[in-house]
């Protein structure tokens, strides 16, 4: 660009000023995309979320759990093909700072249900022919140094067993790859055993996992569920995947407003501060622009070399602030929390389009003030 040198020059006449304010908005940035990103994340999940599965859980809440016995009646109902059930486990290796995500369930239906989990044939039978033996993702067995055939103990602060002990034994015979769910940790036991040894809480579920064969179907075979179990002791709520994730995300809070709401505070205090800068900016470069138009600079050329140097402070600031962003979004807890979703395009062009928005708000009414600046006035500091 011609004029770089001189916009260059400009925008770092007050460099402890520019620097700060670029800091500033390096951090609003950062904050922006971590909290986009998130919530473009957990929409995508929801969004993605397999819909030929559907949950059963007790109508009242889903810890007062269901009777086991159930399973035979749902998998009656025409249009399921298999049934599976989850009893929250819970427990912990070692330390209670190490909790583990453990299921009682019933693991050859659930992986017919959950095809996306891959695990070897003969995993499966040991696991069939194993009472006290347990299938885990990769990525835990990896994370702990587990291997096949280690003996491993589980405390519990919940489930003792029947002679009170608050540690489980149990024996790992195979693991499952669980990338399509971004290695998401899990640690699958036997339901008869938990059944056997449990102190309490035996022979129940508190969720039922239906996998239905026509997705176009779950709200009918949702309804004919409900139906079976209407007005007994136990009554039943059956809803998609998608409509569970979704309620359990509305008992956090409404996420989209809480961000928007974060985000829109942060960007207009921003707006104010980048404006303030610019403002001083130009008014303490006053005669120096007024030699430029001296020179045979027009108030256009004169405006627009302002505006882009209120682009280049947001821009690149802002650049800087996304690009960071994504660094952090794609690594550590949050990829394990979201899989290989890497930050969302739509994120980073609401980004590029808000920093331009941004120095255009900020830039313009100095702009306008440089334009419509009389040359006598200003050299004569008036």
């Amino acid at each position: 660009m011609k004029y770089f040198g001189l916009i260059w020059a400009g925008l770092w006449r007050k460099r402890t000023r520019t620097f700060f304010t670029m800091a500033s908005i390096v951090v609003a940035f950062l904050l922006f995309g971590l909290l986009q990103g998130l919530n473009q994340g957990f929409n995508t999940v929801v969004t993605n979320l397999n819909v030929d599965r559907l949950y059963v859980s007790a109508k009242t809440n889903m810890t007062d759990g269901l009777p086991i016995a159930y399973s035979a009646r749902i998998k009656a109902v025409p249009g399921v093909r298999a049934v599976s059930h989850w009893t929250y486990f819970g427990g912990y290796f070692r330390d209670a700072k190490n909790p583990i995500p453990a299921f009682a369930t019933d693991p050859e239906p659930l992986f017919q249900i959950y095809r996306e989990l891959k695990v070897k044939p003969e995993y499966m039978e040991a696991m069939k022919k194993t009472r006290t033996g347990v299938l885990v993702s990769e990525q835990l067995a990896k994370q702990y140094g587990w291997k096949i055939g280690d003996r491993i103990p589980l405390g519990t602060s919940i489930w003792t067993t029947k002679q009170g002990s608050s540690t489980w034994m149990f024996d790992l015979v195979g693991t499952f790859d669980a990338s399509a769910f971004g290695g998401f940790p899990s640690f699958y036991i036997n339901q008869a055993y938990f059944d056997e040894n449990a102190a309490f809480g035996a022979h129940t579920a508190h969720y039922f996992l239906v996998g239905i064969k026509d997705p176009h179907q779950a709200t009918q075979i949702s309804k004919q569920i409900d139906a079976l179990f209407a007005n007994s002791t136990y009554e039943t709520r059956t809803q998609t995947e998608s409509a569970l994730a979704q309620m359990q995300l509305k008992q956090l809070g409404d996420i989209n407003f809480i961000v928007n709401a974060i985000v829109g505070a942060v960007l207009f205090t921003l707006l104010f501060l980048t404006a303030n800068t610019m403002m001083q900016s130009v008014s303490e470069r006053t005669p120096e622009l007024a030699v430029l138009k001296t020179l045979g600079f027009s108030d256009g050329k004169v405006l627009t070399l302002v505006l882009i140097e209120a682009l280049m402070l947001c821009v690149f600031a802002a650049a800087i602030g996304l690009g960071l962003a994504t660094f952090v979004f794609e690594s550590g807890a949050l990829r394990r929390i979201f899989g290989n979703f890497g930050m969302p395009l739509i994120v980073m062009a609401m980004g590029g389009g808000t920093a331009l928005v941004l120095a255009l708000v900020s830039g313009l009414p100095p702009a306008w003030r440089a334009r419509q600046l009389n040359i006598v006035d200003a050299l004569a500091g008036r």
